[in-house]
């Protein structure tokens, strides 16, 4: 009787997290078209040419006011549009003169699947024409920065920035005396981008429209377990916005803002930590925009404003974001069993440093959390051992009063009282470790650690399900790709094995429902990381080796 309550109440916590991974986690389903306003000011709301999206009203009172032309500037001499190229021992990046802006950036320590000729891993994914890293002002005072094109004095399209940094510096003057030079920094060792706003009035009135730096990234392919799309570290907390065209403004302490994926983040981080605000948009094709918007600072004729960030794009370890600063770790986020999955993401890579794979550490490590459980386990193997004592007595007693449960209850707990028998203290050791299962599902699926990390034979990535000879067709229940999920099977028929261990409820109808369970638990892990598969069949080996041993001591 109580195992049938430990399992179930295990599949009931298992079921309730898919349901709520399903309806209450946010779907990648683009927002709807929005309309784009006119290019004037934000009243009642704005968009900034070639930037694209619809952003939230109320960032300024009124409309900024057209600089007027400095007579003695002449227009700016058209010049051809220049594409370069930055290496660094950790990314590639391509940057454009038109906008001054990244039109794509490759990871290089990070391939796209785990097959041997897989290419590098593209982060900035966007459609032809698309940039990220786009600055302008919200007004559209200082002209159309993102859609001009720049000036740099840089000699060559190929940079090298695989021994020292690189700097390079793109130049925007307008026809109204108002010069912009933005210069990015590229370090060899670090997944940060330096980037710095100069403007320079040289007109006759201030600039007092505020500068924003924009990011872009097609997040179309979503996930339905962890969060993608913009996050925000605003006063402290991080915000994960699901529903972009109700929440297209953050306004607050922003330490940094960007975009997330399942593995791979890029996000804008001020220098200075101050008061501004976060515009987002995303449009029918999935590209999701952030906009970092710097507090006002007013830049008055004949002087000069500097505005610097940081800018994270690389992957979410927790090692490369701490590394980072600015509170970018804080972007490593495993939702309600935070708490649980960061120290257990901590121990894995810990036993990780003196094992060959990560498959052989999260052995190691179940065993530890097997080890930390054992006292309870005993415990709860203990009370299954007594209770297959007095079965046959419980059997008798539900044989002579089946037709009055009543009195066949008052037997049954009379019958607990004089062996001294609790029925409820199997059900403490797995009610404790769901919390632990779910931790480590969530870990086991975001660490970035094991993506693509072999184990053994056939699986070849611990962050996927296992598949063995991939069928060219689809499989009920099954996620692609399609194949034989051995490891799944083999943990499937552990939990059968263990079934078969344990002590038989008299009601008929439960011991139907107990020879259910292993299958119902084989479909539920079948599309669960291969990671997650192994912590549970190893869990399982235990377990029945444990019980094994307490039931032949107490037998």
């Amino acid at each position: 009787m109580e195992q049938v309550r430990l399992i179930v109440a295990i599949a009931l916590s298992v079921l309730v997290f898919l349901v709520y991974d399903h309806f209450f986690l946010p779907k990648p389903v683009p927002a709807p078209v929005v309309q784009e306003a006119a290019q004037t000011a934000l009243v009642p709301e704005s968009t900034v040419p070639g930037t694209g999206g619809a952003f939230a009203p109320g960032l300024s009172s009124a409309p900024e006011p057209a600089l007027s032309p400095a007579s003695a500037l002449a227009t700016v001499p058209a010049v051809p549009v220049r594409n370069f190229t930055v290496q660094t021992p950790l990314y590639t990046v391509e940057l454009t003169s038109q906008g001054a802006a990244v039109s794509r950036l490759v990871l290089k320590k990070y391939k796209e699947t785990a097959a041997e000729d897989s290419p590098d891993k593209e982060l900035v994914m966007l459609p032809p024409g698309e940039v990220t890293l786009a600055t302008a002002f919200l007004g559209g005072s200082v002209g159309t920065l993102a859609e001009d094109n720049w000036e740099t004095s840089v000699q060559g399209d190929v940079l090298d920035a695989r021994t020292a940094p690189v700097r390079m510096t793109f130049t925007h003057a307008s026809p109204f005396g108002v010069v912009v030079e933005k210069t990015y920094t590229f370090a060899p060792d670090s997944y940060l981008v330096g980037l710095s706003v100069k403007v320079v009035n040289g007109s006759s009135q201030p600039v007092a429209d505020r500068l924003f730096m924009s990011l872009k990234n097609n997040m179309s392919k979503g996930s339905r377990v962890v969060f993608q799309g913009p996050v925000v570290l605003v006063d402290g907390k991080v915000e994960q916005v699901s529903k972009i065209e109700k929440q297209n403004r953050l306004t607050g302490n922003i330490r940094w803002a960007g975009i997330t994926g399942r593995y791979f983040l890029s996000a804008i981080a001020p220098v200075e930590s101050a008061s501004g605000d976060v515009l987002l948009a995303q449009d029918p094709d999935g590209v999701v925009e952030s906009r970092y918007v710097f507090p006002e600072a007013p830049v008055p004729p004949g002087g000069q404003h500097s505005f610097s960030a940081q800018v994270f794009f690389g992957p979410k370890s927790s090692q490369a974001l701490a590394d980072a600063g600015y509170g970018l770790s804080r972007a490593l986020a495993f939702g309600w069993f935070d708490i649980l999955a960061k120290p257990l993401l901590k121990l894995m890579n810990f036993m990780h440093r003196g094992l060959p794979n990560y498959g052989l550490a999260i052995i190691i490590m179940t065993i530890l959390v097997k080890l930390v459980f054992w006292p309870l386990s005993t415990k709860s193997y203990k009370s299954m051992a007594s209770m297959k004592k007095i079965a046959p007595l419980m059997q008798d007693i539900r044989e002579k009063y089946k037709h009055d449960k009543q009195k066949m209850n008052q037997e049954v707990f009379a019958l607990y009282k004089t062996f001294k028998v609790n029925p409820m203290s199997g059900c403490l050791p797995m009610v404790i470790q769901i919390p632990v299962f779910i931790a480590l599902y969530k870990m086991l699926y975001e660490a970035i650690e094991l993506r693509h990390a072999p184990f053994v034979g056939w699986i070849t990535d611990l962050s996927a399900p296992d598949r063995l000879l991939h069928f060219g067709f689809s499989v009920p229940f099954m996620e692609p790709p399609y194949g034989i999920p051995v490891l799944t099977i083999v943990m499937g028929a552990s939990m059968f094995i263990q079934q078969k261990m344990t002590p038989a409820p008299g009601d008929p109808a439960q011991a139907k429902m107990m020879m259910l369970l292993p299958i119902v638990f084989t479909f539920i892990f079948i599309n669960f990381p291969s990671g997650l598969v192994l912590y549970w069949l190893v869990n399982n080996i235990f377990s029945m080796a444990q019980q094994y041993y307490i039931q032949k001591k107490f037998a």
